[in-house]
């Protein structure tokens, strides 16, 4: 595990993608924070691409609560079986479209217990939400802002919630905002899980990552070799 960055590595990590990308935004298309809810709920071990495509036809259809239930639980499988587990997804967004009907008046709820009570919202999807589409300063920890916080010191840590934790303490109060989106895209597009695009990483002076891409390597002198 890398040897954790300190606050002023922390400050200085984020002034640079801040400064590299002032207004961050998240890939997934939605109109409205239902349809933000329903977007992050069907990507779940899918690409934000896989489910741009699908929600593109959808979103048109029902982008409210009422109009999904009416949609049918079989319509909505059929307009999003390209994406992964399109059959559980559908249950579950029939499901929380129902709830958000009877419990909440049709309003996407701004309290987390009350997201994370609806079928298929756990603490990610709900952090994404608050975040999103309520301006919370909250960490959604997917894969890629994991393999970022442990790989580069960042914070460090064994599970998706400690390293939530982590995030909070050490990520400046100025850049809580935009620091989910930061991570995300510095690890879906630079910090990549294999072959890391170091040499294009603007960070990479103060990453702990000991096996950076691209960097010469001191020669070897042959054995028995004078010193």
């Amino acid at each position: 595990m890398a040897r954790p960055f300190s606050k002023s590595d922390a400050e200085t990590f984020f002034a640079r993608l801040k400064k590299a990308n002032p207004e961050p935004k998240t890939e997934l298309s939605y109109v409205n924070p239902f349809t933000l809810l329903v977007a992050v709920v069907l990507s779940a071990q899918a690409t934000d691409k896989g489910v741009n495509k699908a929600t593109e036809s959808l979103f048109k259809l029902a982008d409210t609560p009422a109009k999904m239930l009416a949609l049918g639980e079989a319509g909505l499988s059929d307009a999003i079986k390209t994406i992964g587990l399109y059959r559980t997804k559908a249950k579950n967004v029939s499901a929380l479209s129902r709830i958000l009907l009877e419990r909440h008046g049709g309003v996407v709820p701004r309290e987390r217990e009350a997201l994370e009570n609806m079928p298929g919202v756990g603490r990610k999807t709900a952090n994404v939400v608050l975040n999103v589409a309520f301006g919370e300063k909250t960490i959604a920890v997917d894969t890629h802002i994991f393999r970022v916080a442990n790989r580069t010191g960042l914070a460090p840590a064994k599970t998706p919630r400690d390293v939530e934790d982590a995030l909070m303490r050490i990520v400046p109060a100025a850049y809580l905002q935009h620091a989910h989106h930061w991570l995300i895209l510095h690890g879906r597009y630079v910090c990549t899980a294999r072959g890391p695009k170091c040499p294009q990483c603007i960070v990479r002076d103060i990453c702990r990552f000991a096996e950076k891409t691209g960097e010469a390597k001191p020669l070897r002198k042959p054995a028995g070799a004078k010193r």
